[in-house]
Order: structure tokens, then sequence, then C-alpha cells
């Protein structure tokens, strides 16, 4: 059953910039020993655009005080994350144009010295650990040596200073370290099956421990207290992925922790400090967690008394466990980031990350329900206007991108942007969406534009059956695979919507194969097997490639994508573009030169949302 929202007299329209706009301060982090904060601001650096770059600032006690000191100075995009390594450096990544080929880059705080600790050409590189028991070093994974497999470095931060300590033999997709940083997992695949490396230690060689398909995993999360035993996610010989406790000695025995009917475990959470697990996490229709570790549950305990109908996650703390960063959120608010001290349980404001939206204003977002034509169970969720009755309003039907992964609970600001403008937003996690086991991910298999689709579809009907959806003013946006479908949702179902907004999105299923990033090349097995095979499978993939099934759209386009984009090449979007303006059907193309899979930098973002505001207005008239 659909809850309505009250109905009122008037509804606040906010400015689109205030959905979009870059946190003021965000992603708090704490150094070592708790005296300093670490955080993103947006700061204009000789006249350029504002970019979110790090900040300092010395803490008495919980309170930010004295002199705010800037780090970094990028001037071509936001920088993404950061963590502090110690009390004296900041370490973050650093890619150009979002090419997503990351530099690691060091800077120490208190000289402001900063030093490329990955300083090679075209190369893609990404923290394996931060070695927090270690104060110079860490250990970075990159693919210098061959652009198609990363091999594992241990990096002086000072000096930068690096030595390899696990060599990619050509196979290796991961690696995993044990408590005290040594590389004791190595896993291999050749696109279908896949074999789980364990090594005693470091001076040993890898040895075959788990062999499983493709269709199996076993992933290790991090080592039990004794450093030989290992936590990991499993779903062998079950549907859904749980929690379990394995001894290499016997690597086919698994301790089941904790399972859960329906749901996957998506992970798990470990106290370094005192060696033990603390809890695991999950999702239903919201985010669920299940403790082991008495410590940990009366912490969230006690700040769920000082935050109450509020979601709590601990984003950061200090390795004695004493402070915490804590954000607070729900489904209309991105919340409000505190440092709790522990010793007092007391909490410090540290940011409302958008204090611009009102949480009042905001629209609920309900878990729904719907059978697909084939009786599958698919799960969703529904934003619904506030203020008008839930009936006859136009739609925005929204699928994520992955495939394979899923849409959650909680403050989406598409979502709210386009229920704020007058629009009913539908989300649904269709099959292959992760979290619901192994079935249900497999479904999948062979189905893009097929199945996959038609549980889209059949989640609009869902919506006209229910009276909430006025048939002639349904749209569908998405980005990545998201944009994939709504180019497949027009060639397939034209009369459908009225409006569609492709962001990112394949377009071409042959030629998307063909341009994947090196690093995805080992892969390229399992996606024929998950996708399809160009050769075996042409004609299907073909039949389900909206470029070349152009000649069925009617339906208005909006298409937007980044230049730089690694994953789906501008390629994608050329073609489509110019399949539509050959049969003058009305697209709107917009490029960026500076971005990559999706946009990133504030200005760019504005006007994106600032064109499909209008390109959906013009056809769907909220």
């Amino acid at each position: 059953m659909v809850a309505p929202t009250p109905v009122l007299d008037s509804v606040k329209q906010y400015d689109i910039r205030d959905f979009f706009r870059t946190p003021q301060r965000s992603q708090f982090r704490l150094s070592d020993n708790g005296k300093m904060l670490g955080f993103m601001e947006p700061v204009s650096i000789e006249g350029q655009p504002a970019r979110n770059n790090i900040h300092i600032q010395a803490l008495d006690g919980s309170t930010p005080v004295g002199e705010v000191k800037r780090l970094s100075a990028v001037t071509d995009r936001d920088l993404a994350t950061f963590f502090w390594k110690g009390n004296d450096t900041i370490v973050y990544g650093k890619d150009v144009g979002g090419d997503e080929n990351y530099h690691v880059v060091a800077v120490n705080v208190h000289s402001g010295e900063t030093r490329d600790l990955t300083p090679l050409s075209g190369v893609r590189a990404r923290l394996q650990d931060d070695l927090p028991d270690d104060p110079d070093h860490i250990l970075v994974s990159h693919n210098g040596r061959n652009p198609e497999v990363f091999d594992v470095y241990k990096i002086n931060v000072n000096t930068g200073e690096s030595t390899l300590v696990a060599e990619n033999p050509g196979n290796i997709m991961g690696w995993s370290t044990d408590l005290e940083g040594k590389v004791r997992f190595a896993m291999t695949s050749d696109g279908l099956d896949s074999e789980l490396l364990y090594r005693a230690d470091e001076k040993q060689d890898f040895s075959p421990l788990i062999k499983t398909d493709f269709r199996t995993s076993v992933t290790p999360l991090f080592f039990h207290e004794d450093n030989q035993r290992f936590y990991a996610l499993s779903n062998r010989g079950r549907d859904t992925a749980s929690l379990v406790l394995i001894d290499p000695a016997a690597p086919d025995v698994e301790e089941v922790v904790l399972s859960v009917d329906g749901h996957d475990i998506d992970t798990a959470s470990f106290s370094r400090l005192r060696k033990v697990l603390t809890a695991a996490y999950y999702e239903t229709d919201k985010p669920q967690r299940t403790y082991f570790d008495a410590e940990d549950k009366a912490r969230y305990e006690k700040l769920q008394q000082h935050l109450p109908n509020y979601q709590l996650s601990l984003q950061d703390s200090t390795p004695d466990e004493q402070k915490f960063i804590v954000a607070a959120y729900n489904d209309r608010t991105p919340g409000v980031r505190y440092i709790y001290d522990a010793k007092t349980n007391t909490l410090h404001k540290l940011a409302d990350i958008n204090p611009t939206l009102s949480e009042q204003d905001m629209a609920p977002v309900q878990p729904i329900q719907y059978q697909a034509r084939d009786g599958l169970t698919i799960n969703g969720y529904l934003t619904l206007p506030v203020g008008k009755e839930p009936k006859n309003l136009p739609v925005i039907v929204n699928p994520h991108g992955g495939p394979w992964l899923r849409d959650s609970w909680g403050f989406n600001p598409e979502a709210q942007f386009l229920a704020n403008r007058g629009y009913a937003v539908l989300q649904m996690n269709f099959r292959g969406s992760t979290g619901y086991g192994r079935k249900f991910w497999e479904a999948s298999f062979g189905q893009w534009g097929l199945s996959m689709q038609d549980d889209i579809t059949d989640g609009v009907q869902w919506l006209i059956d229910q009276g909430i959806a006025d048939p002639k003013r349904i749209g569908i946006y998405g980005a990545s695979y998201g944009g994939y479908a709504v180019l497949s949702g027009i060639t397939k179902t034209p009369e459908l919507y009225a409006a569609a907004v492709d962001y990112v999105g394949v377009s071409n299923l042959l030629t998307f194969m063909g341009t994947i990033p090196p690093y995805w090349k080992p892969l390229l097995t399992k996606m024929h097997a998950m996708v399809g095979d160009p050769v075996k499978d042409k004609a299907k993939l073909e039949a389900n490639s909206p470029a070349l099934q152009a000649d069925k759209i009617i339906t208005p386009l909006f298409v937007a994508q980044g230049a730089q984009d690694p994953r789906v090449n501008i390629a994608e979007s050329d073609q489509i573009v110019e399949a539509l303006k050959k049969r003058s059907i009305d697209v709107e193309y917009m490029v960026k030169e500076n971005e990559g899979h999706g946009f990133a930098n504030e200005e760019n973002k504005f006007e994106f949302y600032e064109r499909m505001e209008a390109f959906l207005h013009t056809h769907l008239r909220p």
C-alpha cells in the first residue's frame, strides 16, 4: 500500500543548486591522536571554479579551534577521498579529467610539502593497506608494470621510495592483507573460474586454497584475532552470502557467523584495538546491522539516544576508539556530522551537509514491491511529491547503474529534486541487482534489454495500475547501465515514455565490450558469460543494442556524456545521437571535455540538471 504525502496548499520549490551544490564542509577525518581534524571544503584558487580541497584544523577536545589550513591546491576537479597517515601526513587520490587513473599523493601537514607517491603516466593506483602500525609506509597496488594487472608496492610516504612486495603473474584480480599488513591472500580469475590463494607468511609462495566458479564467491574481509583464520562473505552451498569464519587448515569447512534469509550480508566490521568482530551489515528495505560485540552495541545505543529517528554511521575513529566521526541521516536529509567522545558520551556538531534544504519539505522514500510478469518479486522505492495527491502524477522512472548494484533507502538528491518539481520517482531493484541472493543475480545473465528491461516496464505498469502515474506523462532517466536501460526502454516500448534522459549510458553492446579499460580485460570472459559473447551471441547483442535499433525510437531524448569516460566511451553516446539526428528525432546532446563517468565539477552538474529540468518540463508538463 502506497502512503500519500500530506496534501498542502503550497510547497516550497528550491533552487536547483540547493540539491547539488558541494557541501561547505564534508568528509571529516581525525588524526590518530585526535588532536587534528581534516575535512574537504570547496575553495576557489587563482580565480578558478571552487573545488573540494583538503583542509585541517586543530581540535580542543572535540571543538575545532584556531586557523584553518589548506593542504591541497587542485583547480581542475574536486578531490574525492583522503585519510590521515598518523598525525603528520595526509594521503589522497587524484585523477585528471575523470580518467580514473588515480595517483596516490602524500602531503606533510606541517610543512605543506606534497609528494606524488605514484608518479607514473597513465597508471591507475589504489590504496591496498594504510599500515596503521607502520608510521612511514603504506601499501599501494597499481598497474605501472603492466596496464592489465596490479602489483603491490610498499611506499614510504616521506621519501616516495617504493618496494615491490607482491608481483602479479598475470591472473591475480585482487590482494588482501592480514592484521599486520602482510599480503596473505591473492584472488585469481580466468574470467569464469576463480581461486583464492593463501600463504602463512610473506616468505612462502602462494598456494591454492579455495576454487569456485564465477557464480560462487568466497571473499575474505579480514583476519580473525589469531591472524590465521579469516572472516569472509561466502555463498558456497547457499543462495545468499553469509558471514563465515574459515580456517586455512580446513578451507572447505565454514563456520557460519551470520546468515539472513533472502538477503546477502554486505560487509562486517572489526576492532583493530580490541581484535574482535564487532558487527555485520546488510539491507532489507532499509539498512540493518547485527552486533557481535557488547561495547560496539552499547556505543550505538548511546548514539541512538542522542540522535533518535536517524540512521547512524561511524565514518572514522581514532585508533584508541575514544573519538568518532558520526553521520546522522535519513531519507529526507543527508544529515549532520558530529564528533562523538566515547569517554564523556558527548556529541559536538561539525556541519550540516546541506543546510539549505529543510528536512520537513523533502519527500519520504517508501519501500515498495511489485510482481514482474514471470512472477519474480521486485523490490524498489517510490518518492512521491510532497503536497500532491498520489493520483495521475507525472513520473520519472530511474533505473540504477551497475547493473550489478542496487538502489537503497536514504537521501537521494536526484529523487528529492524531481519530487520537489512535482514528479513521482520510481526506483526498482530489477533482476540482477545485488543483495537479494545468487538466484536473483543469475536471473539477469544474458538479459540486458530483455527480462531486465521487462522488470522496469512492469514497474511502470504497476504505477499506472495503482492510479499513481499519468500514462501520458512518464519519463525515464538513468546513468551508466541505467542509461542503457533508458535507451532500451525507448526502443522496446517507445509508446510508454514521453521523455528520456540518458547519462553516460551504453548504446551498443558490441562496441561497449570492445572499448573497456585494459584493467577490466581479465574480466572480459565473465562479461561475455553474463551479458553475451560478441561472436556466439552477436545477433542477440545487436537486437538489444539501442544504437542499432534507433529506427524504433520516437521519444524525445537528452544525452549527457563525459569525454574522458574510461568505462562508457564517448562513442556510445555519439552513436545514438548520430542515428537519431539522421532521422530528425528530437535529441539534445551535452558533452563535457573535462569529465569522465558522470559529472563531478559543480558547474557541470548545475548545467546538466538545469537542462534536464527544462527538457522534462517541456515534455512532461509537471
